[in-house]
């Protein structure tokens, strides 16, 4: 992504919301840091989120500021929106904290009322205490998802992204359901998902693709192995594309042979848990409303124990090593689902005593009468002959 990808009238108005949200907080400042953040104000695509980074952005109408390592300052300043950049470090080492302290002392900070976000994985606890020492008393707020609600709507010009990624992952799964064969392994089969990806237009998927079979597919989160597949293997695979880092994902269960009855029957019960959570899903039901209908389902079925894993979640522009947004869809959650917001769907079924687990995924565009499924890849249980 670019300041390119979108209308500048599109880059401003989401500028604009942030404003508006931040007065309505009575903030005068807040600092961001989560890559998704600042790619959806100013369309930074570069890697420096892994190191000290952020955007300044003022509640009035002044220009933001990109603060990020030298070696980055060419990118964000030919391809992004930031209103200033300026930086730290470059042929020795520093301190970014050194620099961060003058900046905040120039713009303000300290005598105004600032808001940070403080997101996983992208704002080292070093660096958090050292934030809040260099703000003081004018840190009032942490809305660390305060970004991420706005954006939880995603814009046509979005939602164009998604199923331009949408099509690319069919594309990919085709390739890898006609390249499974006894005797390949599974970084084999990934290779060639990962070749279809990046052949298409797909940038890196922010998270590594899940690929289990045999005696492996009831690890949740496996990556690709060594093992070569053997006939009669069960197996669960996953993917992510992105177009201009706008991921859809997919995953489904697969069988190089006939399946034991067994799988089948898991099977059976996930894709009945995923239908009832589809048919829940519209704009003005609590997200966890879905959630519920798909683990009414498991449970009746005598198997909630093996549901150790979401039942879904919103789906985001995505940085190494998530693509998922704050939104979910599971036990405890407040949020509310909205036309235009874009969730997976995937409670599973892991049952490690068994050596089984079934997972199957989508994605749905919510809509004000229902949700529509992003991926045309059947979703029944595939038989490799």
């Amino acid at each position: 992504m670019s300041r390119h990808d979108f209308t500048a009238a599109e880059f401003a108005a989401r500028l604009a919301r942030l404003r508006a949200a931040l007065a309505e907080q009575k903030l005068d400042w807040i600092v961001l840091f989560h890559p998704v953040s600042i790619l959806w104000l100013t369309g930074c695509e570069a890697k420096s989120y892994q190191s000290f980074q952020c955007l300044f952005v003022a509640a009035e109408d002044r220009p933001t500021l990109m603060y990020t390592r030298a070696s980055d300052r060419a990118e964000h300043e030919r391809e992004t929106l930031a209103g200033a950049v300026r930086v730290w470090g470059g042929q020795e080492p520093a301190d970014p904290l050194e620099g961060f302290a003058v900046i905040a002392r120039e713009l303000g900070l300290p005598r105004g009322r600032v808001g940070i976000e403080v997101p996983a994985y992208y704002l080292h606890p070093h660096h958090y205490l050292r934030v809040r020492e260099v703000l003081g008393a004018a840190l009032v707020a942490e809305p660390t998802n305060l970004v991420a609600g706005l954006k939880a709507v995603k814009s046509p010009a979005e939602i164009a992204h998604i199923r331009r990624a949408a099509a690319i992952a069919d594309r990919a799964m085709t390739v890898f359901l006609a390249s499974v064969a006894e005797g390949r392994s599974e970084l084999e089969l990934a290779g060639e998902v990962y070749r279809t990806l990046l052949a298409h237009g797909s940038d890196l998927p922010a998270s590594t693709m899940n690929l289990v079979t045999g005696e492996r597919v009831c690890y949740a989160h496996g990556a690709p192995s060594h093992r070569r597949l053997c006939a009669g293997d069960a197996g669960n695979v996953e993917c992510g594309a992105t177009w201009h880092r706008y991921t859809s994902t997919i995953g489904r269960q697969f069988s190089l042979g006939p399946p034991s009855a067994r799988h089948a029957e898991l099977h059976a019960i996930v894709r009945e848990a995923c239908d009832a959570f589809i048919a829940e899903v519209r704009a003005g039901v609590p997200a966890i409303r879905p959630h519920e209908a798909a683990k009414r389902v498991i449970a009746g079925a005598g198997l909630d124990r093996g549901r150790i894993h979401t039942s879904g979640y919103g789906l985001a522009p995505g940085f190494p090593p998530s693509w998922g947004e704050p939104l979910a869809l599971f036990g405890g959650s407040t949020d509310v689902l909205a036309a235009g917001m874009v969730v997976t769907v995937e409670p599973p079924i892991f049952l490690p005593e068994e050596n089984i687990g079934v997972r199957i995924i989508d994605n749905l565009l919510v809509t004000d009468t229902g949700c529509e499924i992003l991926a045309r890849t059947p979703r029944e249980l595939l038989v490799i002959d």
